[in-house]
């Protein structure tokens, strides 16, 4: 009997502890992250979006400034690996076109100049620096030096950062990582970054695009002692979502 009332604690026990898992979940905006980047689009197949800007003051947030046009990946957008629990629905792939949706943290700035005006810890990039996308590898997802590690570990990558020695464009003049896929998770999508735009109507392969201008502008806004977070999501998914993730209303 009492070797049977001690298993019935632990199940108890074991199902309190996951319902506090769960409850936790919804909380996905930590109190201690004080700028948000909203991105939202008219549904998952859209390739063009809204980014605004908030400031959480005094526990509250606050837009900043106006929205803008951003552009996102060529066959829209898919769920990534973020903050956010797993969400039922399609899944973003290595190469699947898909601009990652949830809620991920901000990373480092980089781009092809010396320094950018910025509050990010800012890389420049050289022509040994990629990011690598190749399933598999065990630098799956990784920005890395190939002076540091090889030749052949980088051989067949297709995203060298200096877009202007390689590419003959300025896509990554400036821009920053977005944190998606921490764990490297293989095949689960790589190299995501909000960067430079070719043109309004000119979708990227996945990451999230804008005008130089206004990169700048949110270059210059974002601080990384302010833990900075990207929310990009469809319309109807931003309204469902609003109340449990406690986003921000937008004007």
């Amino acid at each position: 009997m009492a070797v049977m009332k001690k298993i019935i604690i632990t199940l108890i026990t074991t199902a309190a502890l996951s319902g506090c898992a769960n409850s936790a979940s919804t909380t996905v905006i930590p109190q201690q992250s004080q700028q948000l980047v909203v991105v939202v689009a008219d549904d998952w197949q859209a390739i063009a979006a809204q980014l605004y800007r908030f400031d959480r003051v005094a526990g509250q947030w606050q837009q900043q400034g106006q929205g803008h046009k951003v552009v996102l990946g060529r066959t829209g957008l898919a769920w990534g690996i973020g903050l956010h629990s797993a969400q039922a629905g399609v899944q973003k792939q290595e190469g699947d076109g898909k601009a990652p949706a949830g809620i991920f943290e901000l990373g480092t700035a980089f781009g092809y100049l010396d320094s950018l005006n910025t509050n990010l810890t800012y890389q420049g990039m050289t022509a040994d620096d990629y990011c690598v996308d190749v399933k598999g590898s065990p630098f799956y997802n990784q920005l890395v030096n190939k002076s540091v590690v090889g030749e052949a570990a980088v051989k067949d990558s297709s995203e060298w950062m200096r877009r202007d020695i390689y590419s003959q464009d300025n896509l990554y003049k400036k821009g920053l990582v977005v944190k998606h896929n921490s764990q490297n998770v293989d095949g689960a999508g790589s190299c995501i970054f909000m960067h430079l735009w070719r043109a309004e109507n000119k979708p990227t392969a996945g990451c999230t695009a804008m005008t130089e201008q206004n990169m700048d502008t949110l270059l210059a806004w974002l601080d990384e002692q302010k833990k900075p977070l990207l929310v990009s999501l469809p319309s109807s998914q931003y309204q469902q979502k609003q109340l449990l993730w406690k986003l921000p209303a937008i004007k």
